[in-house]
């Protein structure tokens, strides 16, 4: 054993010395002069050079380029047969020159922000084996002549490109295995020619515009596991498994989803045995569900949702024992739930909604072991009180959601019930009757209960108070009745816990019903609904317990139409988080509490139909509510949008409008007596004048004096108001001189509120003028409030609103003129823009923003939401210094739509996701912009590009995926990024994230933002 293990030390050693001269041989091998001159050609195409290579040098071939990062030389004949640079930031366009790379096996330039077409040259390369140019900005159409050989990978998904889909790719490329096209804008049909890609393993053609039928031949290619079709408008799948031997295919992932699929499902599914995933949703598919694919033992997810597929739902659970996800929700399939379902061992997500449904849940599913995810909504189901002895038996039921069914039954009262791991329980619109039911003691998990829409009586127990989780409690329209237990006010969830949530599985739809003829909000997660607690539409007596105050989390509190009596307690503006608060149509008596004002946040509020008296508060977000939040309130008085004065109470209550209305009739005939009586005595000394002076009155002298009457009216109408430091009067003649009559060569700016013009006014002093587009909608009395409120907002870090002008219907706004223009010009517009950003800069302009939003949401009196933040209204001064720009002027443009809006203000990319699922602006919501911003100034890419194909326009989406995949760094911009400051950028980076986060609760205030930003800068020192 010695002498053996002694001759495997020689050997070794030997190996050693062979292989040492050539790793020192590539090592220091000198570039081919061809290879060397498609290198050149690749850096020049740059449009900033790769800090990794050595400065190129056409004429000398001295340079050891096998060396340089990404590129791998073969030893021997020391030519290049890798480029490899994914993830590098590149810019640029793409060098016909890279066809001198004759021996390059593989190009990888993915995840860059390449552009431009791509040469024909690369099309021709002998040797290329691996082709990747994914996740840049190419753009054209390719060649329809391609003669790569050697070619197994070729994946071009998420650019821009356009045309056909190359017919005769395989015909040359016949060793090909793996094509990605997805993410660009190709038409057309699918290429017969794709026949000959025998030995293709993946096809992803997802997210094009693809049209036809899918083809048959797809489905016999031998080798083929992954087909990926989904997003295009495709219109048959008849071909599918036509003409392919039973157990010959290798597929096992078929995705056709969101295309205009028709006609029924083929039944050739026994000849896909490894098929584990098959998506057909979001088409026009009819029919049955093929046996094929009901007994497939291989199918683990299966999604049919939103199809118009009948019948009766028969799946045979003995053959079907991978099957773990069933989505079968809106189509026409009727009948009763199958008893044998309960025997899919591993299923654990079902989905029966919005069916033809009847029956009662089987008795079988109370072995149902796995199931954690059931919807049975909208459908026909009866006899509830069995149906809960049956589920109670689901260990590990996390879910239930049973709206719309069980019609006019009564919620069992039995006591035995438990659902130990029930998180979430909805059995909404059910019209049921009976009392809350005290088995939902035992529900100790329950983070979400909706038993709204009902006809529930009795009381609210006090128990409710006491679940640790809970933060969703929606009773409303029921016939409850009682005081509301003060146990409500202790929830810890809505306190001070943060609430940890239970995720359903992808897209389980959760409704929120809101009125009578309206549709419902559509949640598909359990953390899109925001904390509430709704009562509304009750039989409630009793007062409103001061100690909801103590509700911190809390952002909605709904108990309108009730019979609540007694004061609204001051103590309520502890709820720091509420967004709605809702005190309509009950008998409350007393004060508006000024206390109030304190609750930043607060987007909807009304009190309206209660017997208030005394002054609406002014301050806060009190200033943007309308006067329907009061009406109905004989006693209350000021407030409100419009500016009313306490002296005439002019928010009447509807009962006394008709006494009024005669005490006007009364008041209208004294006048008028009174008129006619000045009348005839101003005829009478008329003519006792032209009697005693015998001259009579000028026409021409009349008109002139009118003239000159309506001149100095219109002179004094259409006055400049400015604000700051400027007493001399202008007029609008000066606005049109300084503007040039508002010409075109003066635009420096538009958006969403108007054109902006550059103008020179008589002390020279440079402003930016706004004209407002749209319908004002306004009195001049309020707009020059608004305006004046607007002016009072004066930071270093906000445009400062200089004047006013109201001329006619036009309506102008003078501010401070910023000598860099908008930081979107700089990330988007100016060619050398990112460049000039460098990362010093960049953090300074968040810090300078964070500032100005910081102010105009906390020490801004009254506070003010922006609700439009975007870089383009981030405007930089002579050293670059951030201004924010354009706050406040959603309320002059929809002064009656502001906060509960029909449409929304903000711009595409900007907007925060509750926004439309609510409509209902925020402080958080103008949080959630800032993120967005915070990402521009990052990657120096915009937020929703919609020159990029579908699936690649939203930057949140792409930045949220790189970070999962651990990958931060390469989001960053390659103009600014550096090793040095890498550091403080993925800190910034994470702020961003905190900002974006869907739930607005959990986004940080502007006043966290603020000391994180501005610690950011510190780090280093």
């Amino acid at each position: 054993m010695v002498v053996q293990s002694e001759i495997w030390v020689l050997v070794i050693a030997l190996l050693l010395s062979l292989q040492d001269p050539v790793l020192v041989n590539s090592q220091n091998l000198t570039c081919n002069s061809d290879d060397l001159t498609g290198l050149n050609g690749f850096i020049t195409g740059l449009e900033s050079p790769i800090k990794e290579w050595q400065p190129s040098a056409s004429n000398s071939s001295s340079l050891s380029c096998c060396n340089w990062e990404g590129i791998t030389c073969n030893p021997s004949s020391g030519r290049i047969v890798k480029l490899q640079l994914p993830k590098k930031r590149l810019t640029g366009n793409f060098s016909d020159l890279i066809s001198n790379l004759l021996q390059l096996e593989t190009l990888n330039l993915s995840h860059n922000f390449l552009k431009g077409p791509l040469p024909v040259s690369l099309f021709h390369l002998p040797n290329l084996e691996v082709l990747d140019l994914s996740s840049n900005e190419f753009n054209g159409v390719l060649p329809v002549s391609i003669n790569l050989p050697a070619l197994q990978v070729l994946d071009i998904s998420d650019n821009n490109f356009t045309g056909f889909l190359p017919a005769d790719l395989c015909i040359n490329s016949t060793g090909v295995h793996d094509l990605r096209f997805a993410v660009n804008y190709f038409i057309g049909i699918i290429p017969p020619q794709f026949e000959n890609c025998t030995f293709l393993e993946h096809l992803c053609l997802a997210s094009n515009i693809l049209t036809g039928d899918i083809p048959e031949f797809l489905f016999r290619l031998p080798r083929l596991r992954e087909l990926a079709l989904q997003d295009n408008m495709l219109t048959t799948i008849t071909g599918i498994g036509i003409g392919i031997s039973s157990s010959s295919s290798r597929l096992v992932r078929l995705d056709v989803s969101s295309n205009r699929l028709s006609g029924s499902i083929p039944d050739v599914f026994d000849n896909f045995p490894n098929l584990s995933y098959f998506a057909a949703q979001s088409n026009n598919l009819s029919g049955l569900i093929p046996p094929s694919l009901s007994n497939s033992p291989a199918i683990a997810s299966l999604n049919l949702r939103n199809n118009s597929l009948d019948g009766s739902i028969d799946f045979n659970c003995s053959m079907m024992v991978n099957l773990t996800s069933l989505d079968l929700g809106t189509n026409n399939f009727s009948g009763t739930i199958p008893a044998n379902l309960a025997s899919c061992r591993k299923l654990k997500a079902l989905n029966l909604a919005r069916n033809r449904l009847r029956g009662e849940i089987p008795e079988s599913f109370k072995n149902f072991e796995s199931l954690s995810y059931l919807s049975l909504s909208n459908c026909s189901f009866n006899n509830l009180s069995s149906s809960l002895q049956v589920l109670q038996h689901c260990p590990n039921l996390t879910v239930l959601v049973l709206t719309m069914n069980f019609h006019a039954e009564q919620l069992p009262p039995d006591g035995d019930l438990q659902f130990k791991s029930l998180k979430a329980l909805v059995i909404a619109n059910c019209g049921l009757t009976g009392g809350i039911p005290s088995w939902l003691n035992g529900l100790t998990q329950l983070q979400l209960l909706d038993l709204s829409w009902n006809e529930l009586t009795g009381t609210i127990p006090a128990y409710l108070g006491d679940f640790k989780s809970l933060f969703y409690l929606d009773l409303s329209n029921n016939s409850l009745s009682g005081e509301i237990p003060k146990n409500l006010t202790q929830l810890p969830s809505l306190i001070s816990r943060e609430i940890s949530l239970e995720e359903p599985c992808p897209d389980f739809p959760f409704f929120k019903k809101r009125n009578t003829s309206s549709r419902g909000l559509q949640y598909n997660q359990i953390m899109s609904f925001p904390p509430s607690i709704d009562l509304s539409s009750n039989l409630l007596t009793g007062s409103i317990w001061p100690e909801f105050g103590n509700l911190k989390k809390l952002h909605d509190l709904d108990l309108k139409h009730n019979n609540l009596s007694g004061t609204i307690p001051s103590s309520l503006s502890g709820m720091r988080s509420i967004e709605t608060l809702d005190l309509s149509y009950n008998g409350l008596t007393g004060t508006i509490p000024p206390s109030l004002v304190k609750l930043s946040f607060l987007s909807k509020f009304s009190v309206a139909f209660n017997n208030l008296n005394g002054s609406v508060p002014s301050g806060g977000q009190f200033i943007t509510f309308t006067n329907s939040s009061y009406e109905g309130n004989a006693g209350l008085c000021g407030g409100g949008y419009a500016i009313y004065t306490c002296e005439s109470r002019t928010i009447l209550d509807p009962t006394s409008r008709r006494q009024k209305k005669n005490i006007g009739k009364v008041v209208g005939m004294a006048v008028g007596i009174c008129f006619g009586t000045l009348f005839l005595l101003g005829l009478v000394f008329m003519v006792v004048v032209r009697v005693t002076g015998r001259q009579e009155v000028d026409p021409e002298i009349e008109d002139s004096y009118d003239d000159a009457d309506s001149k100095k009216n219109d002179e004094f109408e259409s006055r400049l108001v400015l604000f700051h430091n400027y007493t001399k009067l202008i007029s609008i003649d000066d606005v049109l001189k300084s503007t040039n009559s508002f010409d075109q060569s003066n635009i420096i700016g538009c958006g969403g509120f108007g054109l902006v013009f550059k103008a020179t006014l008589p002390n020279n002093q440079q402003v930016a003028i706004k004209k407002l587009s749209g319908d004002c909608g306004q009195v001049d009395r309020e707009f020059q409030a608004e305006v004046e409120t607007l002016s009072r907002a004066q930071h270093p870090n906000l445009v400062l609103l200089q004047g006013y002008c109201k001329y006619k219907k036009e309506r102008l706004l003078i501010y401070s003129f910023m000598e860099n223009g908008s930081l979107d010009y700089w990330l988007h517009e100016k060619p050398d823009g990112r460049s000039k950003l460098d990362w010093t800069t960049r953090l300074r302009i968040a810090q300078g923003a964070i500032r100005g939003l910081a102010y105009l949401h906390q020490s801004c009196e009254p506070h003010i939401l922006h609700r439009d933040i975007k870089s383009s209204n981030i405007l930089l001064d002579e050293n670059f210094e951030a201004h924010l720009a354009d706050f406040g002027l959603a309320r002059l443009i929809l002064p009656y739509d502001t906060h509960v809006t029909t449409d929304l203000v903000g711009t595409l990319g900007y907007i925060p996701p509750e926004y439309g699922q609510a409509s209902v602006a925020s402080y958080k919501g103008d949080v959630y912009s800032f993120g967005v911003v915070l990402l521009e100034l990052l990657t120096g890419k915009r937020p929703m590009d919609m020159c990029k194909p579908k699936g690649g326009r939203d930057l949140i989406s792409w930045v949220m995926q790189m970070k999962i995949e651990k990958r931060d760094e390469e989001v960053f911009d390659s103009f600014m990024f550096s090793k040095e400051h890498a550091s403080e950028m993925l800190s910034v980076l994470d702020i961003a994230c905190a900002c974006l986060n869907e739930s607005p609760k959990l986004r940080p205030s502007t006043q966290d933002l603020l000391s994180r930003l501005d610690n950011v800068g510190l780090k280093k020192q």
